[in-house]
């Protein structure tokens, strides 16, 4: 993939759509009694993965044209046993959203994900349900897929969460909805609160009170119309692009704006970015605007603390942004976290600095000074999405080309990413 130098970003684009509340509009469509119809479904592998394991316990899911998707849901207490292993794919989120609603159900299940990703622990996931009483069995002591999941009933229990622990939390929620008594959750920071919003949306009874969330059960859930927000985790790769490339001015449209997930806005702000939130509305529960940016000069910033689960999958291309700041920016408390643990962190500093940035990572986050000036040659992508994308930004403030190599990962993720990119 080649990327040239821009001296100017201009334009109106829309980005593909949420794909945590496109997986969650699945999830409770086929739970609740009625017709569904989603719009703005990202038809991407994840998501379809979640498509394929509800259709397997004889939920009728359609696919239409123009990413919209209709669901006769079967009722929360409709689901049909699966003939075969539920494959969640390459998609966390599928897994660990799965599992909160097959811990409860009166038949068995087995639940796995595809080859490249069956290595990949789900242990925090499985021991609060089984303290809620789940029957789930796997390798290594369930820490590990493929799992057989056995019917029980759950009980309600309050869970303490940490600040790494925040992916935990809906699929609590979602085995709440079937426990005798409430599934109180207790988080150290606020996360991202879809499942909740998505939930008292189809009916539920979930009530939040500062960190405390609880699910109260309840008969049934009911069919409501979604309209899937843009994907602020996409915006930001073409908000950093319009802020960084001069004499850049880009309006993104119809972005979801849920505050649990702008704390990218937030820190682009503090480092002096020209952002507007436009035309701000309330759709299907979720709050969503226009973006529009204006090139600025940024400076650096310290990003650390209750910040951090609201922008974890926005780091990369933060790093990129900070490259071009005046000052060094810090980024703290990653440790935990999948970018620092999986090693994704040392990819994108090792192919940053392969452009002229300054980029060290530390035990903890990383730390980059701004202010260099970035050369074209090639670096990798490694087929991690957020990488490939964040190079592609930085790639546009590069003197001459900068080649990616490994980037057939976007054809899956967003293949019109460039596209969209060469229109501005």
């Amino acid at each position: 993939m080649l990327i040239e130098q821009r001296d100017s970003l201009r334009g109106e684009i829309t980005v593909p759509g949420d794909k945590s509340i496109s997986h969650r509009a699945i999830l409770l469509g086929s739970l609740a009694k009625g017709t569904t119809e989603i719009d703005g479904f990202l038809m991407g592998e994840d998501c379809l993965s979640t498509i394929d394991c509800f259709r397997k316990m004889h939920v009728s899911i359609e696919i239409l044209a123009n990413s919209k998707i209709k669901i006769q849901g079967n009722g929360l207490y409709g689901l049909k046993p699966p003939s075969s292993a539920l494959n969640a794919g390459r998609s966390g989120t599928a897994l660990r959203l799965l599992l909160g609603v097959l811990a409860s159900q009166p038949f068995n299940s087995v639940l796995t994900r595809d080859e490249s990703s069956v290595r990949k622990p789900i242990g925090k996931v499985v021991k609060p349900l089984r303290d809620m009483g789940a029957i789930i069995n796997g390798r290594d002591d369930g820490n590990l897929c493929p799992l057989t999941i056995f019917p029980s009933k759950l009980k309600g229990q309050t869970h303490n969460l940490s600040l790494r622990d925040t992916h935990i939390k809906s699929p609590l929620l979602l085995a709440g909805l079937y426990a005798q008594g409430d599934t109180k959750v207790v988080e150290a920071v606020k996360s991202r609160d879809h499942t909740e919003l998505m939930l008292n949306y189809f009916g539920a009874d979930i009530s939040v009170n500062g960190l405390e969330v609880t699910a109260h059960s309840v008969e049934n859930l009911y069919a409501q119309n979604i309209e899937v927000p843009g994907d602020i985790s996409i915006a930001s790769y073409f908000i950093t692009a319009g802020l960084i490339v001069p004499n850049s001015d880009i309006v993104i449209k119809n972005v979801g704006v849920n505050p649990t997930r702008t704390g990218i806005i937030d820190v682009y702000r503090s480092m002096g970015a020209k952002i507007e939130i436009l035309n701000e509305r309330t759709v299907s529960n979720e709050k969503v605007a226009d973006i529009r940016v204006v090139s600025s000069p940024l400076k650096a910033v310290t990003i650390e603390g209750d910040l951090i689960p609201r922008l974890i999958d926005e780091i990369p291309v933060i790093a990129v942004a900070a490259i071009m700041a005046s000052g060094k920016t810090i980024i703290n408390n990653l440790k935990g976290f999948k970018i620092k643990d999986s090693g994704k962190l040392k990819m994108l500093s090792t192919e940053l600095s392969k452009l002229g940035a300054s980029v060290q990572e530390t035990e903890d986050g990383m730390i980059i000074e701004g202010g260099r000036k970035l050369t074209g040659t090639i670096v990798e992508g490694y087929n991690y999405p957020a990488i490939t994308m964040a190079l592609c930004v930085a790639g546009l403030v590069a003197d001459g080309e900068t080649m990616i190599r490994k980037t057939q990962v976007l054809d899956i993720a967003y293949p019109e990413f460039i596209s969209v990119l060469n229109r501005l």
